[in-house]
C-alpha cells in the first residue's frame, strides 16, 4: 500500500494506491475523509462481506 497527498483545484487530496504502479489509485478530499471516518463500521462490514 501507498498513500500519497496532493492537490486538486487548490484543495488537499489523500491518494492510495496498491504499489507504485498502480494505474487507478483511490483518491479522495476531507469531506469524503470525514465520511468515511464516522461511517468507519458501516464500509468495513461491507468490505468483509462474502461476494455473491
Amino acid at each position: 500500500m501507498v498513500v500519497e497527498f496532493s492537490e486538486f483545484k487548490g484543495n488537499k487530496m489523500i491518494v492510495l494506491k496498491r504499489s507504485e504502479e498502480d494505474p487507478f489509485p483511490f483518491r479522495f478530499g476531507k469531506n469524503k475523509a470525514k465520511l468515511l471516518v464516522e461511517n468507519f463500521e458501516a464500509v468495513k462490514k461491507f468490505a468483509e462481506e462474502e461476494e455473491d
